[in-house]
């Protein structure tokens, strides 16, 4: 047997959540180049004209929908959409989300719950959405786009890392629920990864030298460095595959090391 072929995402079709810009529009670039057809989704029409020329530009004929994956019924009529477009979602990968660094007790109840809504509830609508198709085409993959903060708390991100640690979780209960329909559910867990959000905490300071926070990640990280987009292509590709068929409930952490390392002694 040709294991590579194992490998190949040929007639799948793959959809992304957030995948405009950033970790998102990587995954969604390696699935497309792995043979997937991409579908992904934005909330609004400028941001989805922005996504497809980026799209366009790499070459990928990727089919775009307006839908906030917070709101089940859009999020159905998506689903719905794309099947008429493109057949049954055979991929599904929450990637959309966001942080708000806020210390926790200046952070409002709306602020904490937005996040929770983003992070973790969407990921639960999504997969709701997806999984009754993928259960009568007989497999499914689903990837959840998890943290360092899944297993770690830091100054800041109460919400985000209570949110990211409930998706963990939520990985871990699809895998057991639907694992016997020949669904697989996991999780990516980047590290620091080197994106235009992340730019400013990797600038040079005034007087030549690195900021303050770019200085603490590369002391914590075996790898020495920021990731790359590009170093979540490999894992996504597997996760998405045949390859992975017997991998279930499991979060690959594609951080450096960082959470392999106490860290150098002062």
């Amino acid at each position: 047997m040709d294991y590579l072929k194992k490998f190949s995402l040929e007639g799948k079709t793959a959809l992304v959540t957030g995948a405009a810009y950033g970790i998102g529009f990587a995954i969604a670039e390696a699935l497309a180049g792995a043979g997937a057809k991409i579908a992904f989704n934005c909330r609004g029409q400028e941001h989805m004209d922005k996504a497809l020329a980026a799209y366009k530009e790499k070459g990928i004929d990727a089919k775009g929908y307006i839908c906030d994956v917070t709101d089940e019924t859009q999020v159905q009529k998506m689903v719905a959409d794309i099947e008429a477009d493109l057949g049954v979602i055979d991929i599904l990968v929450n990637n959309a989300g966001i942080i708000k660094r806020i210390p926790m007790t200046e952070m409002s109840v709306e602020e904490f719950r937005q996040v929770v809504d983003i992070d973790l509830n969407a990921p639960f609508i999504m997969a709701k959405a997806v999984i009754p198709g993928m259960i009568k085409k007989g497999h499914g993959k689903i990837i959840n786009i998890c943290s360092m903060m899944s297993e770690l708390g830091r100054e800041t991100v109460s919400a985000y890392a209570a949110a990211k640690g409930g998706l963990k979780m939520l990985t871990k209960n699809i895998a057991s629920e639907y694992g016997e329909y020949n669904i697989q559910c996991n999780g990516i867990g980047p590290g620091y990864i080197a994106t235009p959000q992340t730019a400013p905490l990797r600038e040079t300071q005034a007087d030549g030298s690195r900021h303050p926070f770019d200085k603490f990640i590369i002391s914590k990280t075996p790898a020495a460095r920021w990731g790359d987009p590009e170093d979540l292509m490999g894992p996504a590709i597997f996760l998405a595959s045949d390859a992975s068929d017997f991998v279930n409930g499991h979060i690959l952490y594609v951080d450096g090391g960082i959470l392999a390392y106490i860290g150098k002694q002062p």
